[in-house]
């Protein structure tokens, strides 16, 4: 199972509404648990059991819990600005690499396809592309921080 079949299992359980998958085969398992909170905030929990040589290569690692603004916390500012949301969970990163430059700053100007960061999933480095033209107004994740699944990672003033 590549990136992309976890990625689709993943937008598969949050939009279903079903509220458990597992999946296993020869080579792994993986459970994706969605649960309601009493905000009726729903969280993706997932579980992947990988092969004991990968397991024992990588260090594990608990992210830390993130907020997510609802709508009704947003100022009436932000009305016309677009959220750019993370298409899967991983690790954020605004470079290539520590010694190279960040990818966007606030106040840049992007185009469809322009690079804005990488999301670390599985040891996989993933480019994510702008879909929008605009403006970066604002970045809403630290360098290096977990993020999850359509979690916002830039508001973007449309050009």
């Amino acid at each position: 199972m590549d990136i992309r079949e976890i990625q689709d299992l993943i937008k598969f359980v949050s939009k279903s509404g079903v509220s458990e998958v597992q999946l296993e085969t020869k080579d792994f398992k993986i459970t994706v648990k969605t649960e309601s909170s009493s905000k009726d905030k729903k969280e993706t929990i997932v579980y992947a059991a990988l092969p004991q040589a990968e397991v024992a290569a990588s260090p594990a690692a608990s992210p830390a819990p993130t907020s997510v603004k609802t709508e009704q916390e947003k100022p009436a500012a932000d009305a016309n600005l677009v959220t750019i949301k993370s298409p899967m969970i991983g690790t954020f990163y605004r470079a290539a690499g520590p010694d190279k430059p960040v990818f966007v700053n606030v106040g840049d100007e992007i185009k469809p396809g322009k690079v804005i960061c990488i999301i670390e999933a599985m040891k996989l480095f993933n480019e994510i592309e702008s879909e929008v033209s605009g403006r970066i107004v604002k970045v809403l994740v630290d360098d290096s921080t977990p993020v999850e699944y359509d979690q916002p990672l830039f508001l973007v003033e449309p050009a």
